[in-house]
């Protein structure tokens, strides 16, 4: 064997990690030189006697061999063909492909869609014995006195807002099967950031009827002493984030509690609601990646409602919908039809369970359609028709959905139905007329529960008022406040 060149013998082999692999796999490369090998050890290279070794590099800088795999050390060195399976797939380390010879752009109108996962028709017949939950008669109750509770309350409260006794409201016709099918699949202690139309989560977890009132209404009993806008409840007993306002600031900041319950190690799992007009903000983007990049126990469940406000689907996105772009992320995917309370209730309980054992997040998007109008604040008139309202109203009501169902078991009839409509009512409109008549919250409230102790700024603040109020306090409607 001719010896190595004085110039090349001087080179070191300096170890090289590969992207994605164990630290026993490494590449050798003379430093200063562009030919590699790939070592099984860095303890088969100490092995090697000095003339071997010299040998070796030598032929690394000629024909740029391969040293043997793990698995391969009997078939001795060869050139790259004898390692299809290194060299002939693609190893770059940002994704997991195969190479292929034809030039082909993937369109998105050719693949076909994720399916609609479904457990019930709309006549509330089971499709596949196998999904049925098998919820009991007293679990399937209260989800139907849920869905119709919160359809009752939605529509009192929007009346009274357009009598002007609030100021805002907005509905969740035609959304309750969402809400109350992922509600009661998750553990009681489960955090939940909700967006702006989850109060069926709420509800179901025991959120009395007078503080949904007093939150509307912003009155003294308003555990938020009337500082957020109506609709944006919050509730630290139940593990219900309070809600804000601007569309996807909650999708990271769920993120981030999934990540500290994850460190915690506390069996506890985030879900966080939003619609498919908020998916497409930045923020959701920035959530589902760290979520797949650190791993976190979380559920992400879009309501795919039809609408962002007053932009339909069709003007929103091209691709396939919200639960197409999860994969791409990193998140487990499904796509459920919202409507059916029992597939919502499947998907988000198996999606629970297997965030909290293996640290993954997941994506729900509930395929449903907004019956009523985005807010008092929209006439939807303007940009879809009342037949198409009225279709889903009548044809695909996740209640009517249920309450077949519960007829089909012989566990509600109409005498049923009757009587607790009329007691739901009585319940809401109790709960409506005490918010009606208490007072308003002392305006001292502006400046608590901003920090822990009250900073000298605020305090100066506060001061300000009350001398002003002093002063000028019979300009004011004082009596409707608080003393």
């Amino acid at each position: 064997m001719r010896p190595l060149p004085a110039k090349m013998a001087e080179l070191p082999l300096v170890p090289r990690r590969l992207p994605g692999r164990s630290q026993r796999n490494f590449r050798v490369t003379p430093r200063g030189t562009s030919s590699r090998l790939q070592a099984t050890s860095a303890l088969s290279l100490r092995r090697l006697p000095p003339p071997k070794m010299a040998a070796l590099a030598l032929r690394a800088l000629r024909g740029r061999l391969l040293w043997a795999a793990p698995g391969t050390a009997r078939r001795g060195l060869g050139t790259a063909r004898d390692f299809p399976s290194l060299e002939e797939k693609p190893q770059f380390p940002g994704a997991s492909a195969e190479f292929v010879d034809r030039l082909e752009f993937i369109q998105p109108n050719v693949i076909s869609g994720i399916p609609v996962y479904r457990v019930m028709d709309r006549q509330g017949h089971i499709i596949n014995p196998s999904q049925d939950p098998q919820l009991s008669k007293e679990l399937v109750l209260k989800l139907y006195k849920t869905m119709t509770l919160l359809n009752t309350m939605d529509r009192i409260l929007y009346e009274s807002q357009r009598q002007g006794r609030i100021s805002f409201y907005m509905t969740n016709y035609g959304e309750e099967g969402t809400h109350v099918g992922s509600a009661a699949a998750l553990d009681d202690t489960d955090l939940v950031f909700g967006q702006y139309r989850e109060a069926g989560v709420l509800m179901y977890r025991g959120y009395p009827l007078d503080l949904f009132m007093a939150q509307c209404y912003g009155n003294a009993s308003d555990p938020g002493r009337g500082r957020q806008m109506p609709v944006h409840y919050g509730c630290r007993e139940r593990h219900f984030v309070t809600i804000s306002s601007p569309l996807a600031t909650q999708i990271p900041q769920a993120v981030g509690a999934a990540y500290a319950i994850k460190r915690a190690d506390t069996s506890r799992a985030v879900i966080c609601y939003f619609g498919e007009g908020a998916a497409s903000e930045g923020d959701a983007h920035a959530g589902f990646n760290f979520a797949a990049t650190l791993e976190c126990p979380i559920i992400f469940f879009c309501r795919n409602n039809g609408y962002a406000i007053s932009t339909p689907t069709s003007e929103q996105y091209r691709g396939d919908g919200i639960a197409a772009r999860g994969p791409g992320y990193g998140l487990l995917s499904i796509r459920v039809d919202g409507n059916d309370v029992f597939a919502v209730y499947n998907a988000t309980k198996e999606a629970r369970r297997r965030a909290v054992a293996e640290n993954q997040p997941f994506l729900i998007e509930a395929m449903t359609y907004r019956i009523g109008h985005h807010s008092t604040s929209d006439d939807s008139s303007a940009y879809r028709s009342v037949d198409e309202v009225n279709y889903w109203d009548k044809q695909d009501h996740p209640i009517s959905r249920l309450r077949h169902y519960m007829q089909g078991r012989g566990w509600w009839d109409e005498e049923q139905e009757k009587g607790w409509r009329k007691s739901s009512r009585r319940k809401v409109m109790e709960a409506f007329e005490q918010a009606e008549r208490k007072p308003k919250p002392n305006p001292q409230h502006l400046f608590t529960d901003v920090y822990r102790e009250m900073p000298p700024n605020l305090q100066r603040q506060r001061a300000a008022l009350e001398r002003h109020l002093q002063h000028y306090g019979e300009h004011y409607p004082m009596e409707l406040y608080e003393k």
